[in-house]
């Protein structure tokens, strides 16, 4: 069975940092590409940050322009974890962070969800 257990959000000011992690388990954790979406309030879920498998060129990310330079997504493999950097957050930030394991790098499709972990961004 396979699990994404997501831990490391809270609350946080506007302009402070915090790192997400994401525990993947029942999964063969390199072989796949890894995501950070995110959903607000009232709004659609929407992509956040990706990074590609080891088996095909490891360390190859992607992100959301509205993340990009202040985000980074980074996975470490020996420990089956996926990582979300968060610096110079912003109240528009305010979201349930969703760890997913994607069908392919470059869409958005996905095969696993975790279940969430709440970011809140005070000002």
């Amino acid at each position: 069975q396979v699990q994404l257990v997501e831990s490391g959000g809270g609350l946080l000011q506007a302009g402070g940092s915090l790192r997400l992690s994401c525990a993947a388990s029942g999964l063969t954790f390199s072989r796949y590409n890894m995501a950070w979406f995110r959903q607000a309030p009232g709004k659609d879920r929407e992509f956040v940050a990706a990074i590609m498998a080891v088996m095909w060129t490891d360390g190859n990310t992607r992100y959301a322009d509205s993340v990009k330079g202040r985000f980074t997504i980074s996975r470490e493999n020996a420990k089956n974890t996926v990582y979300l950097q968060m610096n110079a957050v912003k109240r528009e930030d305010t979201a349930v962070y969703y760890c997913a394991a994607l069908r392919n790098y470059f869409g958005v499709a996905v095969d696993y969800w975790g279940q969430g972990t709440q970011v809140t961004v005070s000002s």
